[in-house]
């Protein structure tokens, strides 16, 4: 099956059901139990800088071991895997001084997350497995000044991202995404680049993939970190025409719903979330079980809310099997005819007339 024909299978899938991504990368790779040396492997034994917590690294030096996690959440039942490159860009693999391994991780991510997906959909022809190749919102911000005394300053330039990101998106592409996710974003600036940059990488490599898009909402104030309201969030994203938009990790499904809402009623696209499984605790560990976190999600299916549903910080395969399990009986979210008008964001929304 080529890549059109899984993007193909994607939107036909979409249009009749609720599609399953799959939960978090870094609470299975936490169950791993790595150190330092795991991390290395022996390719990177004499590294100059401590690695371990580079999870992204993982996929030179622990190959096997991503791949299994790839294939629990399929068994699972996710139909959308992400690669595990959510830190794998330039700007913050320089906290470990390997920025020129970016290209590499994002090929070898996307290669090993493809044989995955495509040893499942050989077992399940009839339910193709897509890879979203994953694009996080790196460790700086555009919009905001990391010096309190200095609100002008910029830790990051537009085109910096732009280049960073560009990057990343031709190791995605190359090595078989089907998607890209730009996801976990908390500055729409950043995500504003990592589009731009996607469809930069698009024209040099002669493809077009669908874009989703995720936004995090920060606490309960309802914004994300650069301040804006859900809907702005939207219409500042709105002119990447995103396949799915929607939103991702910090708050738990109970309290996700009321910000989902907010986008469903306004994206022209499909609505995608993928919750953490409630809140931490104070060991920073997730309590919420697959049970009581899909009965969280189910509302909002029934209400008809979503089109893509999964699971973030603390969820796991089981926690996907009970989600799927609780909303493959509703159909999906209809995407609704919004009148033509002039639509702005700043921090709030602006719809003119």
């Amino acid at each position: 099956m080529t890549r059109q024909d899984r993007i193909a299978a994607l939107k036909a899938a979409a249009a009749e059901r609720i599609l399953i991504i799959d939960g978090a990368m870094g609470t299975m790779i936490q169950r791993l139990k790595l150190e330092e040396a795991g991390y290395r492997g022996t390719r990177f034994a004499d590294h100059g800088r401590p690695v371990k917590g580079n999870n992204d690294l993982l996929v030179l030096t622990q190959p096997k071991a991503i791949a299994d996690i790839h294939t629990s959440y399929l068994d699972a039942g996710a139909d959308i895997v992400c690669t595990n490159t959510f830190n794998a860009q330039r700007i913050s693999l320089a906290d470990y001084g390997m920025e020129d391994l970016a290209y590499e991780m994002n090929l070898a991510a996307a290669q090993l997350a493809r044989k995955a997906a495509d040893a499942v959909t050989a077992k399940t022809p009839e339910q193709p497995r897509i890879v979203a190749g994953a694009m996080g919102p790196t460790n700086r911000t555009a919009s905001i000044s990391p010096d309190v005394n200095n609100p002008g300053f910029r830790n990051i330039t537009f085109d910096e991202l732009v280049t960073a990101y560009c990057e990343q998106a031709r190791g995605l592409i190359e090595g078989g995404a089907d998607v890209l996710l730009i996801e976990t974003i908390f500055d729409t600036l950043n995500a504003k680049a990592a589009g731009f940059a996607a469809l930069k990488a698009f024209d040099e490599l002669g493809v077009e993939l669908p874009l989703m898009i995720s936004g995090t909402i920060t606490d309960r104030s309802g914004r994300t970190l650069s301040g804006q309201t859900p809907e702005a969030f939207y219409f500042s994203m709105r002119h990447l025409k995103p396949f799915a938009l929607g939103l991702n990790c910090a708050l738990g499904a109970e309290l996700m719903r009321p910000y989902i809402a907010e986008i469903a009623a306004v994206a022209e696209c499909l609505v995608i979330a993928y919750p953490n499984a409630g809140l931490p605790n104070a060991m920073g560990e997730y309590d919420e079980g697959p049970c009581e976190m899909a009965g969280h999600i189910e509302p909002w299916v029934r209400e008809g809310l979503l089109n893509i549903v999964g699971g973030c910080c603390g969820s796991t395969p089981e926690h996907i099997a009970e989600i799927r399990e609780h909303v493959e009986k509703y159909p999906p979210r209809k995407v609704p005819k919004i009148e033509r008008r002039m639509r702005l964001a700043g921090l709030e929304p602006f719809v003119h007339g």
